[in-house]
């Protein structure tokens, strides 16, 4: 090994100097919060500060397994982003139900790690273990109210069924390497070029292709693979289910970059109609089953598998033809981690108090209990809906856009977007009329999050409106998708 290698990994070496730093802290201050959240938050700056510094370098270590170039360092700043708002929104419904930050903070952190780990992987053995090091944590925080029945059967729900599907995935990359010769994705990507050339795939090959896409389906969550995701979603701790809906999601999203995209990428023929259907019934299917939800964590649930389809437009418009698909597929990440992760902190809030639950009755006159919490909910709710000027409309364009100019069967997958993207506003507009519209309980608590919880709220809410209003991170995301050539 090349000392120098370790410069490269200086980020999740930060990262994983921070998990260990706040359970140190706990350790020394045993019962005190806030040393721990202020641990945890100051690794966390540091580490987006050691990515910032890496940006603009493009450079390989271990022998090419782990590359850092844009790509990586934009997802790196996002992850960052997720655990760090994370553990802002976490603490005011952990703690009235005696559950340790501290703990929660560690664990959340290392799984960021997998996740940067994914980020720059570019060998499909390192590919596969970062994942693993992604979604293991997240198995443990969905379990993490451990009184809670419903906490647990979620855990056991995602564990077993996330088993599978890593050995689904396994399996399809064993495929690829028995047939090329090689884990090295540059190296894969070069024999499967040769491979296309001649016309047609080797069955095995074909085989291999198709145990991937499953386990990687499941990973983001694509119908028919979503089984998991209401039960899941529910049953965890509400500051879990946000990290959820989008740590593990862009971590997928991530991983199908540097799989199909980067090692399979010759093969974007072969796989461009598996893509296409699994986006229409994606987002069709969940549009469609949000709608009948009375609770909005469910509701949420399943708003986020149809997310998954639009951000599969921007993959299959990258394979229509279209580069600006991966563009697309980064900004969309971005928005969407913003807005969703705002949605689920005002659920936070309205369950500050234990028991209380997230059916869509107690969100009648959020309005008039907390104007600012019910303002913040409904501008999320509009953004997820993409209402311009919001973040999520414009997330929704460019994916909408890469596939009408890509043309053929995917103007038709753009057309199927817009119409469900109409559909979802029912849905979401149907607890603004709760927030506003209908009278509150007369036993409704008051709401009082902290102020670390105020921040987040905030930090979320100018994101959404800033990448609406001036969608400059457009230029990020274009100058980050331009390392994935093909």
């Amino acid at each position: 090994m090349n000392w120098s290698d370790l410069g490269s990994l200086a980020p999740i070496i930060w990262a994983v100097l921070t998990a260990a730093a706040v359970l140190l802290v706990d350790i020394a201050a045993p019962g005190r919060r806030a040393p721990a959240i202020a641990t945890a938050l100051m690794g966390l700056a540091v580490t987006a500060a050691v990515v910032l510094s890496l940006a603009g370098h493009t450079e390989t270590a271990f022998g090419g397994a782990y590359v850092v170039d844009g790509l990586t360092a934009f997802l790196d700043l996002l992850f960052v982003a997720i655990a760090a708002l994370t553990i802002m929104f976490a603490d005011d419904y952990l703690q009235p139900r005696g559950l340790p930050i501290a703990e929660f903070a560690a664990v959340l952190i290392f799984a960021i790690t997998g996740a940067m780990l994914v980020a720059g992987s570019a060998d499909l053995l390192l590919l596969f273990v970062a994942l693993e090091l992604m979604v293991l944590p997240g198995y443990l925080l969905a379990g993490y109210a451990r009184n809670d029945p419903y906490s647990t059967e979620g855990a056991i729900k995602y564990f077993l069924l996330g088993s599978f599907s890593s050995a689904i995935l396994l399996f399809g990359l064993a495929y690829v390497w028995g047939l090329t010769g090689s884990t090295r994705v540059d190296v894969v990507a070069a024999a499967l070029a040769q491979a296309a050339a001649k016309g047609s795939i080797a069955p095995g090959l074909a085989m291999g292709l198709a145990f991937m896409t499953a386990g990687v389906a499941f990973k983001m969550a694509a119908v028919p693979f979503h089984y998991w995701t209401p039960d899941a979603y529910q049953g965890s701790p509400t500051p879990v289910t946000a990290y959820l809906s989008v740590g593990p999601k862009i971590g997928a999203f991530a991983v199908a970059l540097r799989l199909f995209v980067a090692a399979l990428g010759p093969l974007k023929a072969d796989w461009l109609p598996i893509v296409i259907v699994l986006a229409a019934l994606t987002m069709t299917l969940g549009n469609l089953v949000a709608i009948t939800q009375d609770n909005v964590k469910r509701m949420l649930a399943y708003s986020s598998i149809a997310h998954t389809g639009y951000i599969l437009v921007g993959l299959a418009a990258y394979a229509g033809g279209q580069h600006s698909g991966i563009s697309a597929i980064l900004f969309y990440g971005a928005a969407y981690t913003f807005m969703n992760m705002g949605a689920f902190a005002v659920i936070t809030a309205l369950q500050r108090r234990p028991g209380v639950t997230s059916q869509i009755s107690t969100f009648a006159g959020l309005g008039r209990r907390s104007p600012w919490l019910g303002a913040l909910m409904a501008l999320f709710l509009l953004s997820l809906t993409g209402i311009p000027p919001l973040a999520g409309f414009w997330a929704k364009a460019y994916v909408i856009v890469a596939a009408i100019q890509a043309g053929g069967w995917l103007t038709a997958l753009a057309v199927l977007a817009m119409l469900n993207a109409a559909a979802a506003a029912f849905y979401y507009l149907r607890v603004v009329v709760y927030m506003y519209m209908r009278d509150p309980a007369e036993d409704a608590p008051p709401l009082s999050p902290g102020l670390l919880f105020r921040v987040g709220l905030a930090v979320t809410g100018i994101a959404t409106l800033v990448f609406g209003l001036f969608p400059a991170i457009l230029n990020a995301a274009s100058s980050a998708a331009g390392v994935l050539k093909g």
